[in-house]
């Protein structure tokens, strides 16, 4: 078993909202939380704290309190800050949902989740409204933000300045959260996070993340997937940094607002640091102020890292994660420049992990050539472990153990300098003639390309259904870019068995919201088109 490097960090036993604002001095409460870079308007926390308390006081005088599930299907403005912790200071659990859901997806958590409320914004009121319809909940149960006509909107419940309630919880056992698991390799289901599992992760991520006070992020990872969630939103309020809010990604937008407000810290997913690194257009914006790049989400290769980094100018961090570990288990530390960017660094305080041979169940401890263990899946105990799958016992057996540790599904490696490297997913490994293949180490090699802009790489049958690596490639614009060119490369770089070959020229490859490639859309369209 490894442990944190670093010594246990005190967990307060106290609710998501005691922990961030509980503790506000006069001066914090005039620094400027949020901006919103469409007016430029500025919200200073203690006015944040105000419109918290005021929503929270506005449901529960409504009835909405420590057994409600509110769903909250919101981009990124600076109203989701409001709402979301305002749900959470009645006591009630917030589902957050993703933006660009179809109606059916939408009704589907709703009612998994078993949310009797929903807050959306009027852009998304046609889904929301479908949705809401589906499953039978009424439309004065439907708060628009920004106004619509037969829902309460945000301005009017704010106005009524209910009082906050007065709600007891056990912090440890009362859920706070259900985001809903991606669903890259299964059916999306319900994580139960409590409480102590959010402010737990934002203790033990202030260790490895030196988020400060007079830095001001660039909130563009959506805020209802818990890595936005944890990292952006709640570590930025907890430091009393300053989020500037973007309710999509636009790379023009993302430049233009580093430059207009002086972002300092950015946190992405790899498909950013590729455009970082590659795109032409970069170079056009005065983005100097930027001193911080922390990837997450999904896996980053540490060329592209460095490409990123040395072209902005900024210090290229990664982390690792996932909606069962509230997020976070895994960063790169801000004062060790020993640790390479392609790895995730090393554990958080207050964790145990093992490392776990997929082939035979043995626990792997021993270090190798080169001072690293062979791979195996990763286990992971510590107090930002969730409560487990809602309604799903079963699914929540298969991935926390007796013994308290989270089989996450992925494959490490551990260095002697006490970091750890991501290998590939379990169920992702591409298996040829018996060889394993990690399709991550393929797509990391294929973006060092000069003439590929993104890659993602799965398993397909050939002729003699034996497996085999096939690349799915966006070319950069009229690079003439060949399939032969692509394998040519590829076979100069690994061994025999890795070779990837098939190569399909794409517009884009299939990410969800938070950067991560879908896998099971690529397997689709080969089915299709079998």
């Amino acid at each position: 078993m490894f442990e944190s490097p670093y010594p246990d960090v005190d967990i307060p036993d106290v609710s998501v909202y005691d922990y961030l604002f509980g503790s506000l001095t006069a001066d914090e409460a005039a620094r400027i939380a949020l901006i919103d870079p469409a007016t430029a308007a500025e919200t200073t926390y203690g006015a944040l704290r105000a419109q918290v308390d005021a929503f929270a006081g506005a449901l529960a005088a409504r009835g909405v309190g420590t057994d409600t599930v509110v769903g909250l299907l919101c981009p990124n403005v600076p109203a989701f800050a409001t709402v979301f912790h305002g749900i959470l200071r009645a006591g009630a659990t917030v589902t957050t949902i993703n933006s660009l859901y179809t109606a059916g997806e939408i009704e589907k958590q709703l009612k998994d989740a078993g949310a009797t409320w929903l807050v959306t914004v009027s852009p998304l009121l046609p889904q929301a409204s479908a949705a809401a319809e589906a499953i039978g909940m009424p439309h004065e149960r439907v708060i628009v933000l920004d106004g619509a006509h037969g829902h309460l909107n945000l301005r009017g419940l704010l106005m009524e300045q209910h009082a906050a309630p007065e709600v007891t919880f056990d912090p440890a056992t009362h859920v706070a959260v259900l985001p809903y698991s991606s669903g890259t390799t299964g059916v999306p289901k319900g994580v139960m996070l409590s409480h102590r599992n959010l402010v737990a992760n934002v203790q033990q991520s202030r260790v490895n993340i030196d988020l400060k006070e007079d830095d001001r992020v660039l909130a563009v990872l959506p805020f209802f997937h818990i890595y936005g969630m944890t990292v952006l939103l709640n570590l930025a309020l907890r430091q009393r940094a300053s989020l500037v809010t973007m309710p999509k990604f636009d790379l023009v937008e993302f430049l233009t607002n580093i430059q207009n407000f002086g972002c300092t810290y950015l946190y992405i997913a790899p498909p950013i640091a590729v455009a970082l690194a590659k795109h032409p257009i970069v170079d056009q914006f005065d983005i100097s102020s930027v001193h911080t790049v922390f990837s997450g989400a999904a896996p980053l290769d540490g060329e592209t890292a460095e490409h990123a980094g040395a072209r902005i100018h900024a210090r290229m961090m990664q982390g690792y994660g996932m909606s069962e570990l509230s997020p976070v288990s895994h960063a790169m530390p801000w004062d060790r420049d020993d640790i390479p960017v392609s790895s995730v660094g090393t554990m958080l305080p207050n964790q145990a992990c093992k490392l776990i041979d997929t082939e035979t169940g043995e626990e792997i401890t021993e270090l190798g050539e080169g001072g690293v263990t062979r791979p195996g899946e990763l286990w992971i105990k510590g107090p930002n472990v969730m409560l487990g799958y809602l309604n799903n016992p079963q699914a929540t057996a298969d991935t926390l153990d007796a013994d308290g540790f989270l089989h996450t599904g992925d494959i490490a490696v551990y260095h002697e300098g006490g970091y750890f490297s991501i290998v590939d997913r379990v169920k992702e490994l591409i298996k040829y003639k018996g060889y394993q293949i990690a399709p991550a180490e393929l797509e990391a090699l294929l973006l060092g390309h000069p003439k590929i802009m993104d890659a993602a790489v799965i398993g397909v049958l050939d002729d003699d259904k034996q497996e085999i690596p096939k690349a799915f490639i966006v070319a950069a614009p009229d690079s003439g870019l060949t399939a032969d060119e692509v394998m040519a490369f590829v076979a100069e770089h690994v061994a025999p068995h890795k070779k990837v070959r098939r190569v399909e020229f794409v517009e884009a490859i299939p990410k969800s919201s938070s950067g991560k490639i879908l896998r099971r859309d690529l397997r689709a369209r080969e089915l299709a088109n079998a």
